[in-house]
């Protein structure tokens, strides 16, 4: 198959084009465009000519091509599902979890798209505000550049392709060069649902030739972005007066408070920390359990951890495959056996085979490892204990992240303080961090970025607010 790109609602040839193959098994998916910076430069001009038809479009009918698009991801999920998968390695019922979401986000999308809303300001609270009616007015702010990651190439995609067109706005897509068929995918979608033409691009190729053209680019309003720390500061350093909006990992951490019924909440936790092969920016990474559970709790979790299914991502059994990339793998590995050698204790896995990491569960390993203070981004857990919950809050902390924290305790105090004291952008209390729906606020402090996704959030960030103040005789 030969995936071209996409601009101005056609397929559009570049001069290159490059082979993408399956994560799994290395089988050869597809030839996907490479772009240009002219390509991109098209895509630019695409999205700027169509921003006043969109921008003059009714709520309704924004919403409407929503719910078209709804409509077709519910009639093509095994598609979408299956597609997920091989060019992801996200097991099959994973992706189709996914899936869902996609069109969770998207019928969030065209909710809003229908009550998005100013206010009045009682201007006369003020002296010289006298005579006078006010009232604020939400704007679309024009062409949205959106790029995307691997690991959600479908939900990420809604993330910031959903509020954009719900505001009215343009987008020129740049998604994850190993998940683009996703993308594309969804392109066909919106033409289909009467999207105008340009309303949606979407570009391929060097995320550095893309993303320049795109952030260079005065015409760009604004620049969405989920990825890592050292592009985002890139992005945020170069973009000039653009609005950015960041999301940029995390190793996320859980606290298990003493007295908690541990049966209850292992299973939930062995979930949020391999789900996907751990390649979720809010994965169980650290998990940190009170010194009279640690041993129970550890040893439990080791036995539930060793039921996951490692496999071929396209069989219904699989529960973890293989990594985005050989090299992650590597790299992964190369970080747990670092924290072996300094002391931590390999309770589980730690086997790299072909493309595959197992599920590794380490014990004691110090904060100052990798696989604590970095984004592992892999199958990878590490378990230690705690005295006092302060202590543990204060581990929690002890991280240049901070997206989202779990705390499971019954203590209701505690909750509250840990709720004050945690610095994330989420606080999920009786829960791992791993828990997120489609229509919360979401988004990081810290080296984990700036700005909330979550579809109302996204299009307070835009859309621009505008006054408008009547004089009255």
């Amino acid at each position: 198959m030969k995936q071209s790109l996409w601009i101005n609602g056609t397929n559009h040839e570049t001069e290159v084009y490059k082979p993408l193959y399956s994560p799994f098994d290395g089988k050869k998916l597809a030839e996907v465009a490479a772009a240009t910076d002219e390509d991109v430069k098209l895509a630019i001009e695409a999205a700027y000519r169509a921003r006043k038809t969109m921008a003059e479009m009714p709520a309704y009918q924004r919403a409407e091509i929503l719910e078209r698009v709804t409509a077709q991801l519910k009639e093509e999920r095994e598609e979408c599902a299956r597609l997920i998968a091989e060019e992801s390695a996200k097991p099959l019922k994973a992706a189709r979890a996914e899936v869902d979401r996609t069109i969770m986000t998207y019928t969030f999308a065209a909710n809003e798209a229908r009550r998005i809303h100013g206010e009045t300001v009682p201007l006369d609270g003020a002296p010289g505000g006298e005579g006078r009616l006010a009232y604020t007015i939400r704007e679309p702010l024009g062409v949205i550049a959106a790029i995307t990651p691997f690991n959600f190439p479908m939900n990420l995609v809604a993330h910031k392709v959903g509020p954009a067109i719900a505001a009215g706005n343009t987008v020129v897509l740049k998604p994850a060069s190993q998940t683009p068929l996703s993308s594309y995918k969804i392109a066909q979608y919106f033409q289909k649902a009467g999207l105008p033409a340009g309303a949606l691009n979407v570009v391929t190729g060097s995320g550095k030739t893309v993303g320049d053209a795109l952030i260079n680019d005065e015409r760009v309003k604004k620049v969405t972005f989920t990825g890592s720390p050292a592009v985002g500061r890139y992005i945020r350093e170069n973009a000039g007066l653009k609005r950015v909006t960041l999301e940029l990992g995390s190793n996320s951490a859980v606290i298990v408070d003493q007295e908690v019924d541990i049966a209850k909440i292992i299973p939930r936790i062995v979930s949020g920390a391999f789900a996907y092969q751990g390649q979720v920016c809010i994965s169980v990474q650290r998990i940190f359990v009170h010194e009279s559970l640690f041993e129970a709790f550890s040893k439990a979790f080791v036995a539930e951890a060793k039921k996951l299914r490692v496999g071929n991502p396209l069989e219904e059994e699989t529960d973890v495959s293989a990594l985005i990339s050989r090299e992650d793998v590597k790299r992964a590995k190369g970080w747990v056996d670092e924290a072996v050698a300094r002391g931590a204790e390999l309770a589980l896995g730690g086997v790299e085979e072909d493309a595959v990491l197992h599920p590794t569960v380490l014990l004691h390993a110090e904060l100052t490892e990798k696989v604590s203070c970095e984004e592992i981004f892999a199958p990878v857990v590490h378990i230690n204990r705690f005295s006092s919950f302060n202590e543990a809050l204060e581990m929690v902390n002890q991280s240049q992240f901070g997206l989202q924290a779990g705390v499971y305790t019954n203590d209701v105090n505690r909750a509250f303080k840990a709720a004050r004291t945690l610095e994330v952008g989420g606080v999920m209390i009786n829960d791992i961090p791993t828990f997120r729906v489609d229509n919360m606020p979401y988004g990081g402090v810290k080296l984990s970025g700036t700005g909330r996704e979550g579809i109302k959030y996204a299009i307070e960030e835009m859309t621009e607010l505008k006054l408008v103040s009547f004089k009255l005789d």
